[in-house]
Formats: C-alpha cells, structure tokens, sequence
C-alpha cells in the first residue's frame, strides 16, 4: 500500500514546473504577438496616400540604389538611379552618366558634377581618451 500511495503522489512534485512552464508559454506568446506587425498590412506610406492624405515626398534629386558590376574586365557596369537601370554615358533626370565605380556614381549636368554614392559615410564622432579604470 505504500508503494501505491508513493506512485499516486509522485506527480506532485512535478506540479510547480509545469505551471512555471505553462506561464512562461503564456507571457512569452502574448509578447510575441504585441512585437510582431502584420505582414499583410500595407506600409504606412500607402495607407496615408489611401485616406487621402499626401503621398510621402520623394527623395530631393537622384537617388543610387544599387550597381551592378561585370567581374570581367571591361564588362558592363550598370546602375540603378531613382528605380532606372543606366549604363556609362546614358541619361537619368536631365544628366548624363559620367562614371560608374564599385561605389558610387557621377553625374554630369553641363558643367557641374554630382558624386552619387551607395554608402554613406557615418558622422565622424570623437572618441573620449580612455581613463585609468577603464584600462584595466
């Protein structure tokens, strides 16, 4: 009878782990559900445009998006301007397409030149000197 009594008992103990488990379930999917957007939502762009309100200005002047580069010598070098695909000496906007590097791209408009560049640089900030504690 003892050993009956020890079997019906023995899941006793596990009682705090399970509930433990069950609630931490249940924090963790209501977390995850309010972090999650839904992907089947427009962006917010077009749901403004959609009510009525005015359309997200676009960018002031041409904008790089990406380059395409031939890894044979000579090969062709493409780029994409503001969503039009241009080659070397094409037009986009009014200018012509000068150059076009691994990184970026120049643009001649009469006499002036405009350097387009797929990396920005970030802004320079000063790093402070170490101090002593923080050497060690």
């Amino acid at each position: 009878m003892d050993r009956l009594v020890t079997m019906k008992n023995a899941h006793r103990g596990n009682r705090p782990a399970l509930w433990l488990g069950v609630v931490l379930a249940l924090a963790w999917c209501a977390g995850a559900g309010a972090q999650i957007a839904d992907p089947t939502q427009p962006p917010p762009g077009l749901a403004a445009a959609a009510a009525g309100a005015a359309p997200p200005a676009p960018p002031p002047g041409p904008e790089l998006q990406s380059i395409l580069v031939s890894r044979e010598p000579g090969g062709r070098r493409i780029a994409v301007i503001s969503g039009e695909m241009v080659r070397q000496g094409g037009r986009v906007g009014g200018a012509t397409v000068e150059q076009i590097g691994t990184d970026r791209v120049v643009l001649r408009r009469g006499k002036a030149r405009e350097t387009l560049r797929l990396y920005t640089k970030p802004p320079h900030t000063p790093v402070a000197p170490a101090t002593q504690a923080e050497q060690r």
